[in-house]
């Protein structure tokens, strides 16, 4: 089941929806259906990516991007 994003045409509120079948979405903030699809591109999920990073394995680093690209502690920006 495809995760799709949509805007209110009503309101303009944005958001994600699970969509099973022809499933239409209601807009969470004011109930309306007149939705439009965003486009969006597909998360690729991977068992690794990037470089490893040994601190952040022993749980002595506490950088959010560490092994990163934007990972400035190691040298990786």
């Amino acid at each position: 089941m495809p995760i799709y994003e949509y805007a209110c045409q009503n309101c303009g509120h944005e958001f994600e929806s699970l969509v099973r079948n022809d499933e239409k979405p209601r807009c969470p903030s004011c109930g309306r259906r007149r939705l439009s699809k965003k486009f969006s591109v597909p998360a690729a999920h991977t068992a690794a990516s990037g470089p490893s990073c040994p601190a952040r394995e022993t749980g002595g680093c506490n950088v959010g991007d560490c092994g990163a690209a934007g990972c400035n502690l190691h040298g990786l920006a």
